[in-house]
């Protein structure tokens, strides 16, 4: 396999500067709230998004063109402004499914394409659920 190193390192920084600036602007309200006791540290989240943003960055590349990858990208990063800049507790959580719905539909997508591209967004698709099921219970202790 021949490797465009430009379009990988393209493909990378986009969701993880976007990611990153995001996460600068909203980290704040992670402390404002009620967190229910399966919670993670905050120290938890820049990590894990960092490596979820790496393989979906990998992931993109490893495909020539996906129509759910930019929309879902775009959810993710609105959903941390209605979550924890706006409080908005309950639409986050539906705004969440969407996007677990988008990372669906994106990874069979690929799955067509790229199997590899696929499951690199497995762990993705795995986070976002863990992150509905916490953001219910934010929802639900705020």
């Amino acid at each position: 396999m021949n490797i465009d190193y430009k379009k990988l390192i393209k493909s990378i920084l986009i969701p993880l500067v976007l990611g990153t600036i995001v996460g600068l602007i909203t980290n704040s309200g992670y402390k404002d709230m009620i967190q229910p006791s399966f919670a993670p540290p905050g120290i938890v989240f820049p990590i894990v998004w960092g490596i979820l943003y790496i393989l979906m960055g990998i992931s993109n590349y490893l495909v020539s063109n996906n129509k759910y990858y930019y929309p879902q990208l775009v959810l993710n990063l609105l959903w941390s402004f209605i979550f924890f800049t706006f409080k908005l507790y309950l639409l986050a959580f539906v705004w969440i499914l969407v996007l677990i719905v988008f990372v669906i539909l994106m990874i069979l997508d690929y799955y067509k394409e790229n199997k590899v591209s696929a499951y690199i967004q497995v762990p993705y698709l795995f986070w976002l659920i863990f992150a509905a099921f916490l953001c219910f219970s934010v929802f639900r202790l705020n």
